[in-house]
């Protein structure tokens, strides 16, 4: 953060046009750099509020004017969309203030700062995972909150991006087949997918991706018994007959009804025309 100050100042004097937030920011009146930087904050320029809150609210700290200049100072950098530091500083205030005035506000705003921050599926969701844990602490704290329903949304379009990865990862497994060079035996990638779109399943049971996930599951278990020894087809025929009839039974009419209805009539010829007399 010690950094990041460095560079707001450097920025903000290189580009002041006139030497007003100079004298500002030498001036040694607490109370005066604390009324500028809500001046700043005001006029839409956060970065400079910024600067002067970080300078002063370490002197603040015991008096009447620390609760409200740490939010303030969030505030700025989350107007700026720096929303991981914001996303601290808002943080540092409901910890330390877990009944103060802005308290529900700090807690809403982590939240969606970190949403607003959250990456692109094929990325890395760590930030997705901080930003869902910090919207369901936000409702868990204030379940009767106007902003429930809004947090409610956003957790499901979170939880919607996580299920996208693992569907991104299904694919890749499949389409990845028989390709053996990460496994030391044919069909890994099968197995893989067959696991990553049940697991999902599970982790995710009301995504929109549901159905494609069970699709997934059956391809890739027929795919798996078609290159599998004739000791092992069987049994394998068999995984895809019994996902046949979970998939059916959910959607009867879904979109991939015409490819695993003619996986299942080949699993099901080739079960009865191997049965053991």
């Amino acid at each position: 953060m010690k950094q990041k100050l460095l560079f707001l100042i450097t920025l903000v004097l290189i580009s002041s046009a006139c030497g007003e937030f100079n004298k500002v920011l030498k001036n040694p009146d607490m109370m005066a750099r604390y009324e500028y930087a809500k001046k700043y904050f005001n006029e839409g320029k956060f970065s400079r509020s910024a600067i002067l809150l970080e300078d002063i609210m370490p002197m603040f700290k015991g008096t009447s004017n620390a609760e409200e200049s740490l939010y303030l100072l969030a505030q700025s950098y989350y107007r700026m969309k720096d929303y991981q530091t914001a996303a601290e500083y808002f943080k540092s205030y409901y910890t330390s203030y877990p009944k103060g005035e802005y308290t529900e506000l700090a807690r809403y705003y982590a939240a969606y700062g970190l949403y607003l921050d959250s990456p692109d599926p094929r990325l890395d969701q760590a930030d997705t995972y901080k930003a869902i844990e910090q919207f369901q602490d936000f409702m868990e704290y204030y379940p009767q909150s106007e902003r429930k329903e809004t947090a409610q949304q956003i957790l499901f379009e979170l939880q919607e991006k996580l299920a996208l990865k693992e569907l991104l990862a299904v694919r890749l497994y499949y389409n990845l087949g028989d390709y053996v060079i990460a496994y030391p035996f044919p069909g890994g990638n099968y197995t893989s997918c067959v696991v990553t779109a049940q697991n999902a399943i599970k982790s995710y049971p009301y995504s929109k991706y549901r159905e494609e996930f069970m699709y997934y599951s059956i391809r890739a278990r027929y795919d798996m018994a078609m290159l599998s020894i004739d000791e092992k087809k069987n049994l394998r025929f068999r995984d895809v007959v019994d996902e046949y009839y979970s998939y059916i039974n959910e959607y009867p009419e879904g979109k991939y009804l015409k490819q695993v209805q003619k996986m299942f009539d080949e699993a099901s010829k080739y079960i009865k025309d191997n049965q053991q007399l």
